[in-house]
């Protein structure tokens, strides 16, 4: 309804938890992206802080969209950019997009901007050396946390908000290679197929070590959040003892 609706012109908004998208894989490659209508979908509900049960689970989206062609999954990190990148995903006409709303009430009092035409552009907001750390969504918070653990080490890390979960940003990431030895990825959601993955794959032929840090694939049970995150190594702690330990 939303493709047919773009199709026409309208302005389709259509909203809908994660868990739920997984059930209409066919609709958006075939009846949206195939067709290329800008319709614009929000993803709510997902990561693992907005799972429930093994049948409502909502981390598998970022693998199953972000490989889908012509959609653009834009992935805001707070309230404000969210608004951003809603106001643009209705106005445009190029692309179906989907934005993956975060659970929480997170604020940031940046300027963001409102054109995302330039698909796959991150975001560099602090620049430092060695470790890089690229936060993903609701995950650039835990990006900071763990820059902040970082520099009790003595490393000033750079900090990106990658904005894009369906491409890379080929310009970026290359400039890391100059004084970077370690690029961290952070994604909520599961890691094979995912949004580090890529990284990982851009990096494969250099010697740039990634890590790459989100949900191991499984069907989860009613986990707590925080079980979870130590469980999956996802704390910032954890995450910082793993940079540290990598060879």
């Amino acid at each position: 309804l939303a493709s047919g609706l773009a199709k026409g012109g309208a302005k389709p908004v259509y909203s809908t938890h994660s868990t739920f998208i997984q059930r209409t894989y066919d609709q958006l490659s075939q009846d949206l992206c195939a067709n290329n209508n800008p319709a614009t979908l929000l993803i709510t509900m997902s990561g693992a802080d907005g799972m429930n049960d093994t049948t409502h689970l909502c981390i598998f989206d970022i693998a199953m969209m972000s490989n889908i062609p012509n959609l653009v999954y834009l992935c805001p990190t707070c309230v404000e950019e969210a608004i951003a990148m809603m106001d643009y995903a209705i106005d445009q006409t190029e692309h179906p997009m989907a934005i993956r709303i975060p659970n929480g009430v997170a604020h940031r009092s940046v300027k963001f901007d409102t054109d995302y035409s330039k698909l796959n552009m991150y975001k560099v907001d602090k620049r430092g050396s060695k470790v890089a750390l690229i936060g993903l969504g609701s995950y650039y918070a835990l990006a900071e946390e763990t820059a902040a653990d970082l520099a009790k080490q003595g490393i000033d890390a750079t900090i990106i908000n990658p904005r894009f979960a369906t491409g890379i940003d080929e310009a970026t990431l290359t400039g890391l290679c100059a004084d970077h030895q370690v690029v961290v990825t952070l994604e909520n959601g599961v890691i094979d197929g995912g949004f580090g993955e890529k990284i990982a794959r851009f990096y494969g032929n250099s010697d740039m070590r990634v890590l790459v840090k989100g949900l191991k694939k499984e069907f989860y049970d009613k986990v707590p959040y925080g079980e979870l995150m130590e469980r999956n190594r996802l704390t910032p702690k954890q995450i910082v003892e793993d940079i540290l330990n990598r060879p």
